[in-house]
């Protein structure tokens, strides 16, 4: 059988800070108040994606990934990942800020946890006013210095507060200190993994009166010092283009605003993700037409090498290795 693109049912994590916008606003069918994440394609284990459309419907990404290998991944992401999807896509609604955290980088990742590292990336969908990201330190910090911090609860006194709106764009690599602010709706795109270092959580408890883990005998070793002040991600917004966001070893992100019919080849020899950020619209192959609305995420198998973006009036963003 010939491989198809492929859309996922989303994965829906509750969380003590979430809300209901990725319901009401972007479609996910659910009655809980406390809606923190969708999980659209996913091969962390214990949260595997299952295909929503076509003949292939019901099946995991890991039974297709198995049975079509480089037809799916690409050659050489078969040769790097094997049976591994290497990429998680997720949007994510703050209703209130999420705890200050960081990720480790790969090395630290297997050691500890037999792990890929978290490279991500952020792109806002919608920002409510006043609506900020934690990213990076607002001072030069040495270890001494940021313990003393933490040992004080004055953290949040040497983080950078960004205010955000919809568009804005982030970069967050391993080792850098950040949290999602309250009131900031956005996709994310990440290596496959979920490792979580959380370093406060604004001391916050749940319904039994219970704080959350923290993890800084963990963290102190995986935070970079260092990190320059790179993070926010400038792009251009022609339109019926693939304009440039972020490239880094870990994933390409392009971002396309549509209004006619492009089309496309794949020459990465790589599958290639579409999450559908704003409007519709419809991927047309040799074999069919799927559509795409706002808040869905499409996998375009490697071995489709042409097809066609049909849109009236669509963003969105564009995603390979």
């Amino acid at each position: 059988m010939p491989l198809y693109p492929l859309k996922f049912n989303p994965i829906l994590k509750e969380k003590i800070w979430g809300g209901t916008k990725l319901s009401q606003v972007l479609g996910k069918k659910s009655n809980s108040d406390y809606i923190g994440e969708s999980w659209e394609l996913s091969d962390v284990d214990g949260d595997v994606s299952t295909i929503s459309n076509g003949a292939l419907k019901g099946k995991t990404l890991k039974q297709i990934i198995a049975n079509y290998g480089a037809e799916l991944l690409g050659e050489k992401n078969r040769l790097v990942f094997g049976n591994k999807f290497p990429l998680l896509i997720k949007f994510i609604d703050a209703k209130q800020d999420l705890s200050i955290q960081l990720h480790p980088n790969d090395k630290l990742a297997a050691e500890r946890h037999n792990s890929f590292g978290k490279t991500e990336m952020w792109h806002v969908l919608q920002a409510e006013d006043n609506a900020n990201l934690i990213v990076g330190f607002n001072q030069k910090i040495t270890p001494k210095k940021y313990l003393q911090h933490l040992n004080d609860k004055t953290l949040t006194e040497i983080l950078n507060f960004d205010k955000v709106k919809k568009g804005d764009t982030y970069f967050i690599e391993v080792g850098r200190v950040h949290a999602i602010g309250a009131g900031v709706m956005l996709a994310e795109i990440q290596q496959t993994s979920d490792i979580t270092y959380r370093v406060y959580d604004w001391d916050r408890v749940d319904d039994k009166g219970n704080q959350r883990e923290l993890h800084n005998d963990l963290a102190i070793d995986a935070i970079d010092f260092n990190m320059e002040d790179d993070f926010r991600v400038d792009y251009d917004k022609v339109k019926n283009r693939s304009n440039p966001m972020v490239s880094c070893q870990y994933f390409t992100t392009n971002y396309l605003a549509i209004d006619s019919a492009i089309k496309k080849e794949n020459t990465f020899d790589s599958f290639i993700i579409y999450i559908c950020v704003d409007g519709a619209l419809d991927i047309v192959t040799n074999d069919g037409k799927e559509s795409v609305n706002k808040g869905e995420t499409i996998l375009i198998p490697a071995s489709i090498k042409e097809y066609t973006l049909v849109a009236k009036n669509a963003e969105v963003l564009e995603v390979y290795i």
